[in-house]
Formats: structure tokens, sequence, C-alpha cells
């Protein structure tokens, strides 16, 4: 073998390649840390973590749990997170379902609903993020009536430039039962689905797992629910003075926030959901309508279990985009992580430490859902027997 031949390996080169780009990530790094540690010690700045057990000091307009201004930063990062978490778990759910809505919607037979979808997808996807949050509080602020003149599209709702105030149900044991009794239904739903498959594949025989999967999520909750007495004791907004009392509320900064990432991530989402269903090969679609299977059910049975191969893993990237995008909140004043952890790095100048801590909060968020994803993306991939 001549000498030369060694370096055509292209094993040899990947292996080569990795080493020289691992030497250049990891030199790199040192010159960064050894440049900080440097301009450090130079200026006199202290680093470190202990700085979270110091009282914040500051307030916090909206919180899920108990905050006050003696609490230590550490607790208002806790607040930041479980807001941050709120408005990315909302917004994920309701970009999943409306962009899959437009994406089915853009494929309509009826012209007119398709190229309202078409429209919809254009122009959102055309206008940056943050615009669309500056106008989604503008709308909200300014727009939206007084709470004395609120809007109530339905019972209860009130909608007006303090926010959106909702029903709420009184805190009672019975709806933590029928909390555990929703996770417990779903984990014994995705039992029985693996069980249905292995049956399927070895007898040939259907399981009717759509509707045992509604009976389990629907009815197990609603069972706990009865055996606990049925409490339905709902908490209904109120105005007294200048503002509404009782039920809970989505302050504006709230509301202009979940609804601009929807809305934005949905139009993405759509143009994901349209290509999947594009990938399945018409030849399904006509041998089903053949058989006398209406479009729905064609749609649920044949088109999307098949499309989902190609939708999951582009939407993984959707969802990890609405979960980043949601630190544009500082820009409409919702205290999100970021914006609490501004106020808190402006007050003790541990910037550095700050932005390690957003670094963790969503790489940890990120690696999440993208598990969380390719887990499912798994159980529906299509296996070759």
């Amino acid at each position: 073998m001549r000498r030369g031949s060694r370096w055509n390996d292209p094993r040899l080169r990947s292996i080569l390649y990795q080493v020289l780009l691992l030497a250049v990530v990891v030199a790199v790094g040192w010159y960064l840390v050894t440049n900080f540690v440097e301009n450090r010690e130079s200026r006199g700045i202290q680093t470190g973590f202990g700085w979270l057990d110091l009282q914040s000091g500051f307030a916090i307009g909206e919180s899920s749990i108990d905050y006050s201004p003696s609490d230590t930063y550490a607790r208002a990062f806790l607040v930041g997170i479980i807001n941050t978490l709120e408005v990315a778990a909302l917004g994920i759910v309701i970009a999943t379902i409306l962009g899959t809505l437009i994406g089915i919607a853009r494929l309509s037979s009826n012209w007119l609903v398709a190229q309202v979808a078409t429209a919809y997808v254009e122009l959102i996807r055309n206008i940056p993020v943050t615009v669309q949050l500056l106008i989604w509080a503008g709308l909200i602020r300014f727009v939206a009536p007084p709470p004395k003149q609120a809007l109530e599209p339905i019972p209860g709702v009130f909608i007006s430039n303090r926010g959106i105030q909702i029903p709420a149900p009184v805190a009672d044991p019975a709806f933590v039962a029928a909390g555990i009794a929703l996770i417990v239904a779903i984990v014994a739903a995705f039992v029985i689905r693996g069980w249905a498959r292995r049956r399927q594949a070895a007898t040939g025989k259907q399981f009717a797992m759509t509707w045992v999967t509604v009976e389990l999520i629907v009815g197990l909750p609603l069972l706990t629910w009865l055996a606990f007495g049925a409490p339905l004791l709902l908490e209904i907004p109120e105005l007294k003075g200048f503002n509404f009392q009782g039920g809970a509320k989505l302050s504006p900064e709230f509301a202009a926030l979940l609804v601009g990432l929807s809305i934005y991530t949905a139009a993405f989402i759509a143009e994901i959901v349209r290509a999947g269903i594009l990938s399945v090969s018409w030849g399904q679609t006509e041998a089903a309508r053949a058989l006398g299977l209406r479009g729905g059910v064609v749609m649920r049975k044949i088109v999307l279990p098949q499309a989902l191969r190609v939708i999951v893993p582009p939407t993984t990237s959707q969802y990890l985009n609405l979960t980043k995008n949601s630190s544009l909140a500082t820009v409409i004043g919702y205290p999100d992580l970021v914006a609490i952890g501004n106020t808190a790095a402006n007050q003790t100048g541990r910037a550095v430490e700050a932005i390690a801590i957003y670094m963790a909060v969503y790489l940890t968020i990120s690696l999440a859902i993208s598990v969380a994803m390719n887990l499912y993306n798994r159980a529906i991939a299509l296996k070759e027997r």
C-alpha cells in the first residue's frame, strides 16, 4: 500500500478533522476564560452565586407563587422561571392546535378557506415577532375598553385594558386528585397503545385505541372528581370599584406575549403540517376515498399518522424557538426570567452570573423538550418488519 493512501482513508480523515475542531474549541474556550479571569482580577470584580441568598428588594408585578421584595434573589429567579414555563407551555399547546388547523386549511378544496389560511401564513411569517408583540400589547392596553365597559364575549369572561378576567374554580382536594388521575390515565394510554401495536403486529387485529384513550383521559379524572363529591364552585369575576375582583386574571403583558408568540409560531407550524401532508402519497388518499371513507376520517386515520414522521422533527425546532422567543417579554414588560434577571444583575453587578443562569435554564428547558419530542418521534416512527 502506498504511503499517501493512508490519508485517503475517510475514517482517518474524519477522526483528524474532529480532533482539530475539538482543539480549536478548547483553545477558544481557554482564551475566553483566561481573558475573563484577568479582567476580573484587574478590576476587582467579585464572582460567585452567594448573592442569590441576599434580599432582592424589588417587587414583581406577576407571580404564580408567593413573593415579596423581602424574599431572596433565588426566589425572584424562581418566579421568572415559572413565568417563562407558563408562557412556553401554553404557547406550545395553542400554536400546535392553531398551526395544525391552518396547515390543513391551506390544502382545503374551498378556495376562500385556502386563501385566508395562505394570507395568514404569509403575513404573520414576514412580520418580526418583536413588532407583533408590541402590536398586541398596544391593542390590549390602549384599544381595549376600561373595566367598566369591559367586553364579555362569554358569560363570566371579561376583556379590558386591565387584562382578561376568567372564572376560576375554588381550590379543592378533588382537583388535585383529578390531576393525578389524569397523569395516570395518560401513562395507561401509552402502555395500552404499545400493547395494541404488538397485538396488531402479531395477530392483525386492530384495537379501538382512539376511543380507549379518550375514555381514559376524560373518564378517569371525571370519575375521580365525582368520587370526591363533584365540587364545582366557581369564583366569578366581579367589577368592584375600578377593577375586577375574583376569578383568575391574565395580565395585559401575559396575554400579549402568549397571543403574539402563539400566532407567530403557528404560522411556521402550519407550513410544516402542510409539507407533511403533501409528503404522503396521493394514491393512498384516492384509495381511501374509493373505499367510501369520509375526508375527515382519511385525514385522521391515514394521512396525518404517516405525515407525523415529517412533521415532528421541524415542529420540535419551532417549540424551541417559541420557548427562547419568550425572552422578548422584556419588550412589553412581562416579568419573565430574563426581565427579572436583568433587574437582579443591575442591582448586584453580577451580569456574568445572571447570564449563566439564563443559559442553564434555557438549555435545560430546550433539552427537555427535545428529549420528549424525540421519544414521541421514536414511538410513532414507521418500523419495517
